[in-house]
């Protein structure tokens, strides 16, 4: 018995940070924009359509990025407000389904099979939640809705940006089969590599070819997945979004650091945000750790640099950044930093893991009012932060000279 059509959404915020970027300084809007780190060692986080358009794309080197748009210009990246942007984000979504599975800050799937009589058909749906994130977050969302996850990303990348593709049951091969075997989901450069090599160029080529002899190429596991791909079969759910393992904040610096005190104020930054997202997710963590990367050759480490973790248990599960921070900045204590090769720091990085819910039964200890006060305090902060925006209140040590 064959079962019956499914309709998912995907809806992916397009240019995600950089259209952050260019929605918040009216500067940079309709200029090229790079969200990244160091001009020298940094990687693009995101780059706007304008930087594409000369070839800048995520996850490439800066310098690159650099040498492709030499006239972009480079931001650095504000994760508070890339954080609101999305948790309002995902109030819309939740509004329109009770399955939305995140992938990301910035993108989602949605079930909604069975719901065109309460919500309509799936394009007036998709135009919905596009014109209320223009309305309500002042940015730009892509729609894909089709039979199941793996053509309902795609139709949602294909007419970027700005885009709403609907792909019905009766047009999904040949929505599908014309596309390179580069969009099949979970193929790579070598994979992809792997299937030009046997003549294959098209999913619809993929679809023709005998699964046995592309079990023989690529394997028990990837050969029968991208067979069924092909032939328009994904019976993957939509899955709300599963607790996380861990929450964390990193940074790679323009220059290395060697000043002790002044990783302290990173880590107390990092450890600010890391209790942010952790009030904000009902969630306790049992474990703080710190990641330490050195800048400079060490015999035995490939690549030239020495990358540390260092963790500790927590005595009761927290959601108080100062009770973080005091561990972090123990576990930073041990470590030998100095300003000679090998010892000063390139990257640093915190994160809370051992995650509980919040709610969670915990056993009462004689600090118990100290402890519940310091979980108040950010309560109040994250208060704050949603009525009067994430500057309101700062850290002194975090504060420009001239603010």
């Amino acid at each position: 018995m064959t079962a019956a059509p499914r309709t998912i959404l995907h809806v992916d915020l397009d240019a995600f940070f950089a259209s952050v970027e260019q929605r918040d300084d009216p500067g940079l809007r309709g200029k090229p924009v790079i969200v990244g780190g160091s001009r020298r060692r940094g990687v693009v986080a995101a780059a706007s359509y304008e930087a594409r358009a000369h070839g800048v794309c995520s996850a490439m080197p800066m310098a690159r990025a650099l040498r492709l748009c030499p006239h972009a210009i480079v931001v650095r990246h504000h994760m508070d407000r890339y954080a609101e942007a999305s948790r309002r984000f995902f109030r819309i979504l939740d509004d329109f389904s009770p399955e939305v599975e995140a992938l990301s800050f910035d993108e989602a799937f949605l079930d909604l099979t069975g719901s065109e009589r309460l919500l309509g058909a799936p394009r007036e749906v998709g135009a919905r939640i596009k014109a209320r994130v223009r309305a309500e977050l002042e940015l730009v969302a892509s729609v894909g809705v089709a039979p199941h996850k793996f053509a309902a990303k795609i139709a949602s990348d294909i007419d970027k940006p700005d885009g709403l593709r609907v792909v019905t049951p009766d047009d999904l091969l040949g929505f599908l089969h014309p596309l390179p075997v580069s969009r099949l989901f979970g193929v790579g450069e070598a994979t992809a590599e792997a299937l030009r090599a046997l003549g294959l160029a098209t999913i619809g080529d993929v679809a023709r070819y005998p699964e046995a002899a592309l079990v023989a190429k690529l394997g028990p596991t990837t050969g029968p997945v991208l067979a069924a791909l092909a032939r328009g079969e994904d019976g993957r759910p939509v899955e709300p979004e599963q607790a996380p393992v861990s929450i964390g904040h990193q940074e790679t610096f323009d220059r290395d650091l060697a000043e002790r005190a002044d990783l302290e104020v990173v880590l107390l930054h990092q450890l600010d945000r890391v209790a942010e997202r952790l009030r904000r997710a009902e969630l306790r963590a049992t474990v703080v750790g710190i990641v330490v990367k050195h800048d400079a050759p060490t015999p035995g480490h490939r690549g030239g640099f020495r990358q540390l973790t260092r963790r500790q248990t927590l005595a009761d599960p927290t959601s108080d950044a100062a009770v973080l921070v005091r561990a972090a900045t123990a576990l930073l204590a041990q470590l030998d930093i100095e300003d000679r090769p090998g010892r000063r720091v390139r990257l640093l990085g915190a994160f809370a893991a051992g995650l509980e819910p919040r709610q969670a039964p915990r056993q009462l200890a004689l600090d118990e009012a100290g402890r519940a006060r310091g979980e108040r305090l950010g309560d109040a902060l994250d208060r704050l932060r949603d009525r009067f925006g994430e500057a309101v209140v700062r850290r002194a040590v975090h504060l420009d000279p001239d603010d």
